[in-house]
């Protein structure tokens, strides 16, 4: 049988496009791991994580020291969203929309719309994804967005501090900001637009430009705000040592709802790290608080106050090898399914692959634009946030 969707391929690279031009940044931040796009819905697959080695002195024996075994972690990735968008016209709605001329138009239209709904949620999964485990938080004041003045070089310089002390990779690192990070740096970043100080005249003519002190720099649409929890005070119970990553507190004014997975802190006694919380405690007065590997950089007493931040937007700065990002077409019974012809479009700019699947009902048609998908930060360490 001839293929059915012949007749609208044209509308879907029309489509193509347009949501070619979406921001969504993150998408092409990340890394792809093909063992997880073979994984079966909600299947987990385990990418191994090794931990830190230790040094041992040399000392001259008859035989070899009995040591070198270690511990190999791992996250587990999975994927955990299969979903689709229906794009349904009867007989009579084709038939008078092809009269008017408009039929090819309006299907090309919410053939956009449906791949935009998915790219979208994969956008903000991933953001959400990355910012609640990221290292730690690096900005000026909470609620200004970085890059607010001609010096916001110094904000490159914190995060890239924060992940070259965490002993990330640097040979690939990705800055994805939002809309009020982006404007400040074309509006105050003079010496990134000046041809003759930045060598290049890519921001100067297309507002975007390669790579500032090591980052690729990236936009998207899903930078928002992240509201925090209501807890405004606590203090530890006892000592923490470095590396440190569960913090027992007590003495929490919480609210309703306390500390949430995202939310920054600083505590007190000559520490300005601001470290991000990657499970919270709801409304209670004392509790185990967990920040994000790899934990602490300074000793605490007991007794040492935590100071719960404001609510702050979370633009990101992180190895691409931190976070997994795996998309595939639904899986398919033995046999297949009712559909009477399926069609795999894959978008050249944000790289990912779109099923078309239509579905011939009774009067009317039905094609159904979808996709599976996983996501995963799986090194926390080589993620940092500069808030705004």
């Amino acid at each position: 049988m001839a293929n059915t969707l012949t007749d609208l391929i044209p509308d879907m690279y029309e489509a193509r496009d347009v949501i070619s031009r979406e921001l969504t940044g993150y998408i092409g931040a990340t890394s792809r791991s093909s063992s997880v796009e073979r994984a079966a819905l909600n299947q987990q697959v385990l990418v191994p994580v090794t931990q830190a080695a230790s040094t041992a002195t040399n000392t001259p024996a008859v035989a070899a020291p009995d040591t070198g075994d270690g511990t190999v972690e791992n996250v587990p990735v999975t994927i955990s969203k299969s979903k689709h968008v229906p794009i349904r016209f009867n007989g009579e709605e084709t038939k008078g929309l092809e009269n008017a001329g408009t039929f090819s138009t309006i299907m090309a239209d919410r053939i956009y719309q449906g791949m935009r709904a998915l790219v979208n949620e994969i956008e903000a999964d991933v953001h959400a994804e990355v910012y609640k485990n990221a290292s730690r938080a690096h900005g000026v004041t909470i609620g200004t967005a970085p890059f607010a003045a001609a010096t916001g070089m110094a904000d490159f310089a914190g995060v890239l501090k924060i992940l070259e002390a965490n002993g990330a990779s640097t040979n690939d690192l990705q800055m994805v900001l939002g809309s009020e990070a982006m404007g400040n740096l074309r509006g105050n970043m003079s010496n990134l637009w000046k041809v003759n100080e930045a060598g290049t005249a890519e921001m100067l003519r297309n507002g975007m430009t390669d790579r500032v002190m090591k980052f690729a720099l990236r936009q998207s649409a899903a930078v928002v705000q992240h509201t925090a929890g209501a807890a405004t005070l606590g203090d530890l119970v006892g000592g923490e040592a470095v590396g440190q990553t569960t913090l027992a507190a007590d003495g929490i004014t919480s609210g309703t709802t306390g500390y949430l997975a995202g939310d920054l802190i600083t505590i007190a006694t000559g520490d300005t790290n601001k470290y991000v919380i990657g499970t919270g405690l709801g409304d209670v007065t004392s509790g185990d608080l967990v920040i994000n590997k790899p934990g602490l950089r300074i000793a605490h007493l007991a007794a040492d106050e935590i100071t719960h931040l404001a609510s702050y937007t979370p633009n990101t700065a992180f190895a691409r090898s931190a976070v997994v990002l795996a998309t595939r077409a639904p899986a398919m019974p033995k046999g297949g399914d009712a559909a009477d012809d399926v069609y795999m479009l894959t978008d050249p700019v944000s790289g990912l692959s779109f099923e078309f699947a239509l579905y011939r009902q009774f009067l009317q048609t039905v094609v159904h634009v979808r996709l599976a998908w996983g996501f995963r930060a799986i090194k926390q360490d080589h993620i940092a946030i500069l808030h705004g």
